[in-house]
Order: structure tokens, then sequence, then C-alpha cells
């Protein structure tokens, strides 16, 4: 826009210049040619460089003051000219400035005010020629307004562009790191379960494997098969983003978990309450990875002779999954679970719009409750 004006005021002062040297003398109005040339030299170049510099003050006193300055040196000019074409032009582009110089009120008052420089001339073609500046000025204004508004909005939409770039680079790192705690939960709850049973039961075949050769076999063959399941978890780990993985009843998920810790030296139970229904893949992914974890905390850390698996589907539109044993409990002190590896069955509990409560008395035993839509 203001290499634009610039151009156009170039322009202007040039057809003054060819105007006042070449043109035979206006009848309307008398006229300096030389006086016009130099006043139209001090306006042109206050209109470029002098508006370069009060463009980057935001201060209305001096704007208004470089406002009034071009109109009376416009007028001047425009009489010096004898009303050339060229004065014209330089007056429509001190309207343009106005127009981003000024609020609008002021920019309204320089179009008033430009046709006024038809003072000098006869009242019939002073009003005709004023008429015709005055619409000049109008239009000049209107056309300026809306190539700032255009700008404007360019820029605006430039930022929401960029806005809207940031924000994909935000969805973009939270998916990252969703994805990353996602395979964290998965390797912990379902690799890291599968090797403590594997765990336990060869500490339980080292046990007896001097007395009671025919149960330690019994056992590693266990551990053997609990083994290869942590295998095949590993690799459904891996294909999951390729080939979503099918999913086996949870009461039977649920069967399999008590029967592999109860294989594992702590025998476990399983309660079924209420009628079964199907559940959303979150919700139902939670509750297993609840009981998995819980047993697998059972038989690290509680010290327990038995476990038990309730899972409840009489608690309204809610169901329920609670692991219970009578072990140690957890120590008082405990303020932090992380290192129980609960915080991943609080985050699935939460990404399926349930909750997560544990509670523990020392010396009898714990239950890790977890309550999902269904």
């Amino acid at each position: 826009m203001h290499r634009a004006l610039h151009a156009l005021t170039v322009a202007a002062y040039l057809t003054l210049v060819a105007g006042v040297a070449v043109a035979e003398p206006p009848v309307t109005m008398p006229h300096h040619p030389v006086a016009a040339i130099v006043l139209g030299a001090v306006y042109a170049g206050a209109a470029t460089a002098g508006f370069a510099r009060i463009r980057s003050v935001s201060r209305r006193g001096p704007r208004v003051a470089y406002v009034v300055a071009q109109l009376v040196s416009g007028y001047a000019v425009f009489v010096a000219s004898g009303a050339s074409v060229g004065a014209i032009l330089l007056l429509l582009v001190l309207v343009s400035q106005s127009v981003l110089l000024l609020p609008s009120r002021g920019a309204l008052l320089v179009v008033g005010l430009v046709p006024f420089a038809h003072l000098g001339m006869a009242w019939r073609p002073g009003l005709r020629e004023g008429l015709g500046m005055l619409a000049a000025a109008a239009f000049a204004a209107v056309l300026t307004r809306l190539i700032v508004r255009e700008q404007l909005a360019r820029q605006e939409l430039t930022r929401a562009h960029e806005q809207l770039r940031e924000y994909a680079l935000q969805v973009e790192r939270l998916a990252v790191a969703q994805e990353r705690n996602r395979v964290a939960r998965d390797i912990h709850d379902g690799l890291g379960h599968s090797l403590t049973v594997v765990q336990m039961q060869v500490k339980a075949a080292r046990a007896v494997l001097g007395t009671d050769p025919g149960r330690a076999d019994a056992v590693l063959a266990k551990a053997q098969e609990q083994a290869e399941e942590a295998l095949a978890e590993v690799r459904r780990s891996v294909g999951a983003m390729r080939d979503p993985r099918a999913q086996a009843p949870l009461a039977e998920a649920l069967r399999e978990l008590a029967e592999q810790a109860s294989a594992s030296g702590v025998p476990t139970s399983l309660d079924i309450a209420g009628q079964a229904r199907p559940l959303l893949t979150a919700a139902q992914e939670s509750l297993y990875r609840a009981a998995q974890e819980g047993l697998t905390n059972v038989r690290k850390h509680a010290g327990a002779t038995r476990a038990a698996l309730v899972l409840d589907y009489t608690a309204g539109a809610a169901v329920r999954l609670e692991v219970r044993d009578d072990g140690t409990g957890l120590p008082a002190e405990i303020t932090d679970l992380a290192g129980y590896g609960l915080l991943g069955v609080r985050e699935r509990a939460a990404h399926a719009g349930g909750r997560m409560s544990i509670a523990s008395v020392p010396g009898q035993g714990a239950t890790l409750s977890v309550e999902v839509p269904g």
C-alpha cells in the first residue's frame, strides 16, 4: 500500500510538471509554473519520505499535524498550478494517506475539505469542479479503506493459519506422547505381568526340584507356556498398529489370569455378579489390565495366601472390577503408587471414562477397584 502511494505521488508530480510546463494556462485560474513545480516537489517529498516516518509514529498529534500541513501545501500547489490535474492527484494522495493515519472521522473531514481548493475559481466552474473532486476524494477514501481491510483480513488469515499449524503440531506431539504412554502401559501390564509369573513359577520349580522332580517339571512346563504367551504378547503389541487384536470375552480372559495366578502359588478365585454385557474396547481393556496388574502386585508384594477377582455388573450403568488379597497390605508411608505400576491402571481407567481406587489395611490385605462405564 505504501509503495503504491509513493508511486502515485511521483506520477502525480510528473503530471504536474508536464501540465504547468507545457500546457496552455487555464482560463479558470491564474497559474505560476515555477512556484507550482517547487511547491509540488516539497509536497511530494513530504508525501513519500515524510509519510514513511510519520506512519511509524503512534501518537495522534504528529499525524494530525502532518495531514494539516499537507492539506495547506496541497492547496498552495493547486492554486499555483492553476488547478492542474497533477495537483488534483496530489490531493487525492493525501486523502488516501489520511485514511491510513487518522480515525474514520478525521479521514472523512479531509475528504470534505479537499474540494475547497476550488474556492478561488468562479462559482459555476468552481462548484462543478469541487463536486467532481469531492466524488473523486470519496472514491479514493473508500478504495483505500477497502484495501486496508483486505490487508488486515489477509494478516488475520495468515495468523490463523500459523495458529492452526501450531495446534496441529501440539496435537501431533500429544498423540505421540499418548502413544508412548500406551505402549509403556502395554509393556508393563502385558510383558511385565507374564515375566513376573514366569519368575514365580521358576522359583517354585527350583524349590521342589530336589524333592519332587515331577512337580518341578510340571511347574516349569507352565512357565514355558507363560513365556510363550509373553512372546505372543510382544508380537501382538508390535502389530497392534497394523492389525487390531481380537479381544476374548472378559470373563474368559479373567479366568485365565486367575488360573495363572493360582499356578504361580497364590490360589485365586473369580466371582462374577450380574449379567455380563458387552463393553467398549477401552473399558474392557482397562478392567483386564487392572486385574493383570493387581494380581502381579499380589504375587510380588502382598505376601498373600489367597486372592480373588470380583467382576460386578450390578453397579447401575458401570462395571466394577476388584482385586482382593489377604496379604500384608500397602505400607502406611506409601503415598505414590507409581512404583506399584498402578499409574497405568489409573490412566487406563480415566481414558475409558472411569476411575480407580485402592483400599488397604496393614496386615489384612488390600483391594484394588476399577469402575468404568458399561
